[in-house]
């Protein structure tokens, strides 16, 4: 059964099932777009000391959603080979690459992102969350945060390709806890 936990339970919560464990451990953040899924990586990144991999990192123009197989590539692979990761994060709005990032093997990292427990992606998941926030306060955040330019993006491509993926995966009922 899926447990019910709070955003403010997450990262004790995180923190207690990760305890007496060693080496790299994976916890994925998924939900929807706007839910509130980096602040809640970046709090429990804080409470285990783990590093933070938004799947936004590896958000190209022209990929739909994120590119699966960089990640795969780039950080999965070197981190499953006890080796350090290295990718090149990437500016959506500029299209351009930004700083190169390092991940050690040896502590949690966080994966966070829409999508970010796809099937298809062999993380060893140690733990999964998905991240709910309601229809209304998600459009508000986009909004918000957002270029005007980005707001067809969002229309077209992002809102329609998450519910694509929990139609046909059901993250919700798959993770180990659902963060309200």
């Amino acid at each position: 059964m899926v447990e019910q936990i709070t955003r403010s339970e997450a990262p004790s919560w995180v923190r207690g099932r990760l305890a007496g464990s060693a080496g790299t451990r994976w916890i994925g953040v998924d939900g929807f777009g706007a839910a509130g899924k980096s602040t809640l990586a970046a709090a429990i990144a804080d409470a285990t000391d783990g590093v933070v991999v938004p799947v936004d990192d590896f958000g190209r123009v022209g990929v739909r959603g994120w590119d699966r197989e960089l990640f795969i590539r780039q950080v999965l692979e070197p981190l499953l080979a006890g080796r350090p990761a290295h990718y090149q994060a990437w500016d959506l709005v500029a299209d351009a690459p930004l700083d190169w990032r390092e991940v050690l093997p040896g502590r949690p990292v966080i994966v966070e992102g829409v999508s970010s427990t796809d099937v298809r992606v062999p993380v060893p998941w140690d733990l999964t969350l998905w991240v709910e926030a309601s229809p209304e306060v998600r459009w508000q955040r986009i909004l918000d945060r957002n270029e005007p330019e980005l707001l067809e993006r969002w229309r077209t491509d992002w809102l329609p390709n998450e519910a694509t993926y929990a139609a046909a995966q059901r993250p919700r009922e798959r993770v180990d806890a659902i963060v309200r």
